[in-house]
C-alpha cells in the first residue's frame, strides 16, 4: 500500500492539534495546583488564626495542665529535640554506612539484590509496623521501657530506609569518571569515598537525612504503641544536676526518662472536650509545621552551599 503525502495545511493542522493539547493540559496542571495551594493556604490559615492567641512565651514554657488557658508545650518541644537528637545518633551513621558499603563495595550477587529489595520495601512499610516492632524488641525484650531511648530507635529504624535509599541516590549521582581518575592515580577504593565519592554526594545525603528527620519528628502512631505519655508536667533530667531523690544525674541519664512529643500533646488536646484545649492544638500544630518547615529550609540551604562548594 502506497502512503500518500501530507500536505502542508495538514502538517499544520496537526502541530496546531498538539499544541492545543500541550496547552489544555499545561492549564489543567495550572489549574488543580492552584487548587492545592489555595487548599493548603485556607487550612494553615485557619489554624493560625485559631492559635494566635496562645503563640506566647508561656505557651512555650508552660507544662501541660488540665486548664487549657495555663497549658503549654514546654516538655513537648524538649521531649522532640530530644527524641529526634536520639534518632539522628542512631540513624544517619548506620544509615550512611550501610549505603556507601551497598553502592561501592557489596558485591552483585543475588543476596545484594534481596537486601536492596527489602529495603525499598520498608521505606513504604507504615509507621504502625515499627511501633510494634519496637514494643517486641527495645521495651519488652532489651528492657528500655517507655524512654527516650526507645523512641528514638523507634524513629530511627522508620527513617533507616530513606537514609540509605537517598544515601545510594547521591553516590549514584557522582560521575564514574571521577572514580577512574582517583583509582588511576593509585587511590584505594576507601581514599577515594573518603575524599571523593563522600563529599560530592554529601548535599544529596543531607537532604535525605533531613527530609527523614522532618518526616519523623511528625510521627504519631509508633510513639503511641510504645506508650508515650500524654500528660507529662516534669523535664528529663540535665547531666550532673541533683534529682528529686536527691541523686546526681548521670551524663546519659536522661535517655531513660519518660517523655512526650508534640505529636502526641497535639493528639492529647484534640481528644479533650473542651474547645478551648482545640485552640492549643492550633498553636501546637503552627509550631510542629514551622519546625518541619525549618528543617527542610536547612536542606535546602546545606544543598545549596555544599554544591556552590564542590569544584568539579
Amino acid at each position: 500500500m502506497q502512503q500518500t503525502a501530507l500536505t502542508t495545511d495538514e502538517i499544520r493542522a496537526l502541530i496546531a492539534k498538539g499544541k492545543l493539547k500541550d496547552t489544555l493540559f499545561k492549564a489543567l496542571g495550572i489549574f488543580f495546583l492552584g487548587l492545592g495551594l489555595v487548599i493548603i493556604f485556607l487550612l494553615v490559615g485557619d489554624m493560625v488564626m485559631r492559635g494566635s492567641e496562645r503563640l506566647n512565651l508561656d505557651f512555650f514554657m508552660n507544662f501541660a495542665s488540665r486548664r487549657a488557658t495555663q497549658a503549654g508545650i514546654l516538655s513537648a518541644w524538649v521531649g522532640s529535640l530530644l527524641v529526634m537528637t536520639v534518632t539522628a545518633f542512631a540513624a544517619v551513621p548506620l544509615g550512611v554506612a550501610a549505603g556507601v558499603y551497598l553502592e561501592e563495595y557489596a558485591k552483585r550477587n543475588w543476596v545484594t539484590e534481596i537486601i536492596e529489595i527489602n529495603i525499598t520495601n520498608l521505606a513504604a512499610v507504615p509507621s504502625i509496623v515499627y511501633g510494634l516492632l519496637s514494643l517486641g524488641i527495645f521495651v519488652y525484650q532489651f528492657g528500655f521501657g517507655q524512654s527516650i531511648l526507645t523512641a528514638g530507635l523507634t524513629l530511627a529504624l522508620l527513617i533507616l530506609p530513606i537514609v540509605i535509599v537517598s544515601t545510594r541516590e547521591a553516590i549514584r549521582a557522582i560521575p564514574v569518571a571521577i572514580r577512574e581518575a582517583s583509582m588511576g592515580c593509585g587511590a584505594t577504593r576507601w581514599q577515594t569515598c573518603r575524599y571523593h565519592i563522600i563529599p560530592y554526594a554529601m548535599p544529596g545525603i543531607l537532604t535525605g537525612v533531613i527530609i527523614g528527620l522532618a518526616r519523623a519528628i511528625g510521627e504519631t502512631a509508633p510513639i503511641i504503641t510504645i506508650g508515650a505519655l500524654t500528660f507529662i508536667a516534669f523535664l528529663p533530667p540535665l547531666p550532673f544536676t541533683a534529682t528529686e531523690m536527691g541523686a546526681t544525674a548521670g551524663l546519659f541519664e536522661w535517655l531513660m526518662s519518660p517523655f512526650t512529643v508534640m505529636p502526641i500533646q497535639i493528639f492529647n488536646w484534640t481528644s479533650r472536650p473542651d474547645p478551648a484545649f482545640e485552640v492549643n492544638a492550633a498553636a501546637a500544630g503552627f509550631v510542629l509545621m514551622v519546625m518541619v518547615l525549618s528543617m527542610n529550609g536547612i536542606a535546602i540551604w546545606l544543598r545549596y552551599k555544599m554544591r556552590k562548594n564542590i569544584k568539579w
